[in-house]
């Protein structure tokens, strides 16, 4: 279970769980609340907290998703089969000398040739900054150090995952900032993973790739340019 935390100063305003395939900027719109998230961290269980500082505004009149997306292709046959799922992965924005640390999807993915951050899911009861330490060197062998939460984006939609399921899938993506002190030329320790390249990109150059949706939003957050 994810709960969202809604700080005003020190004093929290508002807690509740987030539900399968909501937004927690949306959720807190709906409650008269904007802000940025400050921290995303396990609790004694295996569930997230995810905090906000926040400000009040005026509340918004949307609930939830205007309307759920499909992939193309499934049949009302698949879609009587859905199978609700909701995944929470950390990727992280990497900085170096070299440039900005980027992955090359592989083909066991469903977006095979685009380039994302560096990250992935979250292993059982595992915390999110040690999610990105762990998931940078398995996809690129670097060491990353000052691991900071950035943004929170999520996405929801109903498709066929690579495993052949047809799922509803609620994407919870925690961003995050981090610094690579000593850069080395990248290597996919992870084999045969969702990776199959990664490399140093300067700033600049970084429209040269074919981007994943989520990774203009990040790097913008973070103050790169594109």
């Amino acid at each position: 279970m994810i709960d969202i935390v809604a700080l005003q100063g020190n004093r929290e305003v508002e807690r509740f769980p987030l539900e399968h395939g909501c937004d927690p900027s949306t959720e807190l719109a709906r409650r008269g609340w904007t802000g940025r998230a400050v921290s995303a961290e396990r609790g004694s269980s295996d569930d997230l907290t995810i905090t906000y500082a926040v400000e009040p505004c005026a509340p918004t009149l949307t609930q939830g998703d205007s309307g759920v997306a499909h992939d193309d292709g499934l049949a009302d046959s698949d879609l009587a089969n859905v199978v609700p799922y909701q995944r929470i992965a950390a990727y992280a924005v990497v900085r170096s000398s070299r440039g900005i640390l980027m992955t090359e999807l592989s083909d066991r993915t469903n977006a095979a040739g685009l380039w994302n951050l560096p990250g992935g899911g979250l292993d059982l009861g595992e915390d999110p900054t040690d999610a990105v330490v762990r998931e940078v060197h398995e996809e690129t062998g670097q060491h990353v150090v000052g691991v900071a939460l950035l943004t929170v984006m999520t996405r929801h939609w109903v498709g066929r995952a690579p495993n052949g399921r047809v799922e509803d899938f609620h994407a919870v993506r925690l961003f995050h900032t981090a610094h690579c002190p000593e850069p080395t030329v990248p290597v996919v320790l992870d084999v045969g993973g969702s990776t199959s390249d990664a490399r140093w990109m300067p700033e600049t150059e970084l429209t040269s790739l074919p981007l994943a949706s989520s990774v203009p939003e990040a790097l913008a957050v973070a103050g790169v340019p594109l």
